[in-house]
């Protein structure tokens, strides 16, 4: 009896260690590439979870050959249309053509629209977001990879690092903490976002990732964003050592950022372009999020900031307001109903438009009747029309989330 009661304790404290325990390596991975995820998720609706997971799986935790060759952390290959940089390496077959990125964020970004806009992967976005399981099960089922356990190595991840919560911040369900718990990694402290670390924050449209993250969200050397040239500039670094670290003219470098001569210390850390950015940005708009400016936006979109406030008819002095749509790629005024509506009929477009307002829709805007699907959640909903979740849930006094199939719900739109 002793020795049936030995071996149960022994199984016991085994399994508790298994499930405890914490890959040092995909605990680094996390922290380097969250903010990343949470970000992509906002733009496009992968989940921040499943982003992770792949990332963590497709590299080795960032350790494989292929992603420290070629940035690629999602094993994406080349595929017909690919006319960026390409590396070859050895995978279901010998020399197989991948793509190259000049940073992990252009991995990242790829990765959702390799998504996002093939047919094949279509059906994803109308899953709940929250669902990391349909998610993992989805993507294997559209054949992303020909690994068997695919979908359960993607579950595995997510629910021993608890990376639904990146998810939940993207959604605006949690929030960031400053303090968070750590791990010792090499000798040394490393944060990791756990469940003890977030909060409930129902209040926020998104959450609000703070300047000082900049250095966690992108890469330590030159990277692009809107395929221009930019680093990250960290506080007290003279403007003068980075025109000369780059091989920028000084006078470039303040007209590439909309700086003024005054401005020839970084006063706080920031995106600094190293070449002119564009005159529209790679997104169709931008959510406001809370204390960001129009310089904020224009520096992280990679737009120039008098192409910004055209396009939404704004002076510069003026503060954003946490999740406002901003225009990236023609003005305000050309965005009407009718790009949202170009199915509806003349007949039912008047039907609609003799509809009664509904609560806090703003007076200026134009409105389309939305027929709730099967299995549509008010997340795809809000990606669908462009808007925010919030925002459909108060022009429809909606108390929560909850839909049902054939409910009419009024999307306004400027």
């Amino acid at each position: 009896m002793i020795k049936k009661v030995n071996i149960l304790l022994v199984c016991a404290i085994f399994g508790y260690s298994t499930l405890t325990a914490q890959n040092p390596a995909i605990i680094r991975y996390i922290n380097t590439y969250k903010f990343l995820a949470i970000q992509e998720m906002q733009r496009t609706g992968v989940p921040a979870s499943i982003k992770l997971a792949q990332g963590i799986l497709e590299t080795q935790a960032g350790e494989s050959d292929l992603v420290k060759r070629s940035n690629n952390h999602f094993g994406i290959k080349c595929k017909t249309g690919w006319s960026g940089d390409k590396v070859y390496h050895d995978d279901d077959e010998r020399g197989e053509c991948f793509r190259a990125y000049a940073s992990a964020e252009d991995s990242y970004r790829d990765h959702s629209d390799f998504l996002k806009r093939s047919q094949r992967y279509a059906f994803l976005f109308q899953l709940d977001p929250a669902d990391y399981k349909d998610w993992a099960k989805g993507l294997k089922k559209a054949g992303y990879a020909t690994n068997p356990k695919y979908t359960q190595q993607l579950i595995k991840y997510i629910e021993a690092y608890d990376l639904q919560l990146y998810t939940l911040v993207a959604l605006g369900k949690r929030k960031m903490e400053a303090e968070q718990p750590v791990y010792a990694v090499d000798g040394q402290a490393v944060p990791v976002v756990s469940t003890a670390a977030m909060v409930q924050d129902s209040e926020d449209i998104r959450p609000e990732v703070e300047v000082k993250a900049l250095r966690l969200r992108y890469p330590e050397e030159a990277f692009r964003i809107n395929d221009t040239r930019v680093i990250v500039a960290l506080a007290g670094t003279p403007l003068l050592a980075i025109a000369e670290q780059y091989g920028v003219r000084y006078k470039h470098l303040l007209e590439f950022n909309e700086l003024t001569e005054p401005d020839d210390i970084i006063r706080k850390d920031q995106l600094i372009f190293l070449q002119r950015k564009r005159r529209q940005g790679a997104n169709a708009f931008h959510i406001v999020r809370k204390a960001e400016t129009l310089y904020d936006i224009a520096q992280e979109e990679g737009i120039r900031l008098d192409h910004l406030l055209a396009y939404n008819q704004l002076r510069g002095n003026e503060t954003p307001a946490a999740g406002q749509r901003l225009f990236l790629q023609k003005d305000a005024a050309q965005h009407t109903v009718a790009e949202v509506s170009h199915n509806i009929t003349g007949t039912e477009t008047a039907k609609l438009e003799q509809t009664p307002p509904a609560v806090n829709a703003p007076a200026q805007f134009r409105f389309v009747k939305h027929v709730v699907q099967q299995k549509e959640t008010l997340f795809s909903i809000a990606r669908k029309y462009e808007v925010e979740i919030e925002q459909i849930r108060a022009w429809n006094r909606l108390n929560d989330n909850a839909i049902r199939s054939g409910q009419e719900l009024l999307i306004y739109k400027n």
